[in-house]
């Protein structure tokens, strides 16, 4: 397939940026629908949140501050817009009352980019909205997961309810959307309710990595352990901006200190190029929590990231 004329990002050495209706990464603004490869696409729900809300916001957000991005990798060369089809396909919608029925709307959503042949790259809203793409991207196929994040998000109920931000992992390992033996989750920090809160991932076999054992591997130990374990198959990523560590992401609902460096991150995440990444999201970003605007800027530069791991993967499966 040849990247298409359509499909063109705007180019910000010639148009600038304050200009034009802002778009993920300045891409175009397109229908669900062949010969699109890769959608963008915004998820505005945050009512699975527990404690601070905004997250809703995190799409319009990051499409603001993603006026900053180029086009091609400063590290790995990639250019992803040369690579495939990619395209901005707007917001799932969401029901602005009911987290059960914007869960089946966004589902819904993200069947018809499935269906349409296309792989996503998602801004959420919170933790809640992995659950969703994966049962519509992931049946009868259960994918890899690689988890940046402060919390495991596996209980079984939290606040009386079975989906909600802290619940995802569960719900998708017993629908059997996610292989718990290729999960690897990264980052976990942050204070529990009780001594049993990460007992159904050790039962699971997923592989947790806190910040302690972070610290102890390094940025190569860690990049050798997520290939370790999720090896060549399919592998969906999925990025709690509370992962980083708050000083480079102040707006998000949940902070927890002592996390992962945006540079680590960036870095980690150019060295899984050529992995088979099918799809992706970023949650819980809070612009309304964050004056300064670092936490949008840093979660779009993710986005990039993630679009160009796609778009090889893509690519390579072309």
């Amino acid at each position: 397939m040849t990247v298409s004329d359509a499909f063109k990002p705007i180019d910000s050495s010639l148009t600038p940026r304050y200009a034009e209706i802002a778009t993920f990464m300045r891409a175009a603004r397109t229908d669900i629908a062949p010969p699109l490869e890769i959608a963008l696409a915004g998820v505005p729900l945050d009512l699975g949140a527990s404690y601070r809300s905004g997250s809703r916001q995190g799409p319009s957000g990051v499409r603001e501050a993603s006026r900053l991005i180029r086009q091609v990798n400063p590290t790995t060369s990639v250019a992803p817009y040369r690579l495939c089809n990619i395209g901005d396909v707007g917001d799932a919608p969401t029901h602005p009352l009911s987290v059960e029925r914007s869960v089946d709307l966004i589902q819904q959503f993200f069947e018809r980019i499935h269906a349409a042949g296309a792989w996503p790259i998602a801004m959420g809203g919170d933790h809640t909205v992995p659950l969703p793409i994966l049962r519509a991207i992931a049946k009868g196929r259960p994918l890899g997961l690689i988890q940046i994040d402060s919390h495991a998000d596996t209980f079984d109920v939290f606040m009386g309810t079975k989906i909600n931000h802290a619940t995802f992992v569960r719900r998708a390992v017993e629908e059997g959307l996610l292989d718990p033996k290729r999960i690897i989750q990264i980052g976990l920090r942050g204070t529990r309710y009780g001594d049993d809160d990460i007992v159904f991932g050790d039962q699971a076999g997923i592989r947790m990595v806190s910040m302690d054992e972070y610290e102890e591997l390094g940025r190569t130990g860690i990049i050798q352990e997520i290939r370790r374990v999720v090896g060549d198959g399919e592998t969906y990523i999925t990025i709690d901006i509370d992962g980083l560590d708050p000083k480079d992401a102040p707006g998000t609902g949940v902070p927890e200190p002592g996390g992962i460096m945006m540079r680590d991150l960036q870095m980690i995440l150019r060295s899984l190029t050529g992995l088979n990444v099918v799809g992706a999201d970023i949650c819980e970003v809070v612009p309304s929590l964050d004056p300064s605007g670092i936490t949008c800027i840093n979660a779009a530069n993710l986005m990039f990231e993630l679009t160009c791991l796609a778009a090889v993967a893509r690519s390579k499966r072309r």
